[in-house]
């Protein structure tokens, strides 16, 4: 047995070479392989008859050649075995090889396999599968290439489906995050504007049935139209109290930004209640007594009724006034200019509706007092029409607030520059176009407007959070595109994560100052 030891230039041990019974071996980190080089035959260094090695040399030269062809030829189909990455290299790792030719371990237990050095030095060397092995057993497991390039499709669509789910999931997650649970807007019924609506509807109530006793009493045009107008608000106010109850309910998948209109939706109906009922009733009793008067009897238990309904509909209509007027302060705007927005609608029906009922009471009254007076029936059939006018004006308004509201209109202009100002003075923001704030009722905003931001802020803003000098080295150390390309993508992502928080930043800010804005929508230009 014969031994060589080889060194460089440097001196340094490159190899030891054993030869034995003519046979050439390569001794490298204790395992002895039958010896080739990649710069050529060894042997030739050495001594000229070892033939094994001339031998292996020519081999490996011809496989060289061979897998050189076989790359060209598949770089140049376009519908090849492998991806891009997968042509650039010669072996390929078990996971690799199922993810990319949907192969199972099982598949791959026959193949030729060796090991090669991990990328990472404190790992152990990895196994790998010849490339070449890989594509033939694929090729033999799906049958063709189309039967593999379908599945390969099928697989993407797959994925794309997958991450669509998982980019949905994230948004509902971040949706609930977002909105507490046990909020509703400006309270049920038994806050805020509901106690005003159930005070209303048992005083009405109430009312009805007292007025009603002294219509069927006396047979006044005057008290019929005033019983008409109780009964007419009572529904009206239990009509109110189903929009406060339905409108505190949370957002569903059907309803993704809540019930709130529905404040405006019963508003409108009870308008339109007021208008038809109260209203035309009214208006047409006082036309009947006009041209079929009747004699007129006693109004002496009238006045009492009427004097207590005068009582009870001031009283609600005093909490009517303190509940619009806190709401008027909470909003910032003066009362009327709340009145007429109608920001708080049911408790803007409750006012007019009680002070309409004040004033009929007070025309009522006053048009029994003198047909009594008068012993006759006209002036309490003109007090009818006039307390249906009242009605019908006041449903008027009603009806007009509440479809607006309802078709959808911009919150004060000087609030939305408020708005605006405070996302200019973000650092990540350049400017704010397009912008939008609906008023969607109960005191909810939808604020939406489109954001440029700043790219060179967001990532100095990721870059103050990274190592400069690891990621240098670690680019230093690339030796291939594939490298490259995993580096910028992990980057990129990560940068397109923290713009996704800065976005939730700015949205959360932007809710804590002003909490009227429920619905936040920013988009980036």
């Amino acid at each position: 047995m014969s031994r060589w030891l080889f060194k460089s230039k440097s001196h340094r041990l490159v190899s030891v070479v054993v030869v034995e019974r003519g046979i050439c071996f390569h001794c490298l980190r204790g395992n002895f392989i039958p010896f080739f080089s990649n710069r050529g035959l060894l042997s030739n260094w050495i001594q000229p008859n070892c033939f094994h090695s001339q031998k292996l040399a020519l081999q490996k030269t011809e496989e060289k050649k061979t897998r050189l062809s076989m790359s060209t030829a598949n770089e140049g189909t376009a519908s090849g075995l492998s991806s891009k990455n997968g042509m650039e290299r010669n072996f390929i790792t078990p996971v690799r090889a199922m993810n990319d030719f949907f192969l199972k371990p099982s598949d791959l237990e026959l193949l030729r396999k060796t090991r090669r050095r991990s990328p990472y030095e404190s790992e152990p060397p990895i196994t790998v599968y010849w490339l070449k092995d890989v594509e033939a057993k694929a090729l033999e497991v799906w049958g063709s290439q189309e039967a593999l390039d379908r599945e390969r499709k099928k697989k993407t669509e797959e994925l794309k489906r997958y991450q669509q789910y998982i980019f949905s999931v994230k948004r509902v997650l971040k949706d609930m995050r977002k909105e507490p649970t046990n909020w509703s807007p400006q309270g049920g019924l038994m806050e805020g504007s509901g106690k005003v609506v159930l005070t209303a509807i048992v005083i009405n109530g109430c009312n009805f049935l007292f007025k009603l006793v002294a219509w069927l009493y006396t047979g006044s045009h005057s008290m019929f139209s005033e019983c008409l107008h109780s009964l007419a608000d009572t529904a009206n106010q239990l009509i109110l109290a189903y929009g406060i109850h339905k409108s505190s309910q949370q957002s569903n998948p059907d309803h993704p930004y809540g019930y709130s209109n529905m404040r405006y939706v019963a508003s409108l109906v009870s308008g339109v209640g007021i208008f038809c009922v109260g209203a035309g009733l009214s208006v047409y009793h006082g036309i009947t007594g006009i041209f079929n008067p009747d004699p007129i009897g006693s109004f002496y238990w009238a006045f009492f009724i009427l004097g207590g309904s005068l009582v009870s509909e001031s009283a609600t209509l005093l909490m009517a006034i303190n509940s619009l007027r806190k709401g008027a302060a909470n909003a910032d705007m003066p009362f009327w200019d709340y009145v007429k927005r109608g920001q708080d609608p049911s408790v803007n029906v409750v006012l007019l509706e009680d002070l309409a009922a004040v004033a009929g009471v007070v025309v009522a009254g006053s048009c029994m007092a003198v047909a009594s007076h008068l012993d006759s029936p006209l002036p309490d059939a003109v007090g009818s029409l006039l307390v249906g006018v009242v009605l019908g004006a006041v449903a008027s308004f009603i009806i007009y607030s509440n479809s607006a509201a309802l078709v959808g209109r911009s919150i004060p202009l000087s609030r939305i520059q408020q708005i605006n100002s405070e996302l200019e003075r973000d650092l990540m923001i350049r400017a704010v176009h397009d912008v939008k704030g609906i008023d969607m009722g109960s005191g909810l905003v939808r604020y939406k407007a489109e954001v440029d931001f700043d790219g060179r802020e967001l990532t100095r803003s990721y870059l103050d959070k990274q190592d400069l000098e690891m990621m240098l080295e670690e680019v230093r150390k690339m030796t291939s595109i594939n490298e490259m390309e995993a580096f910028l993508l992990k980057h990129g992502e990560n940068i397109v994560d923290l713009l996704g928080a800065e976005i939730d930043r700015i949205e959360n800010a932007l809710r804590k100052k002003h909490p009227e804005v429920r619905h936040c929508d920013l988009e980036l230009l």
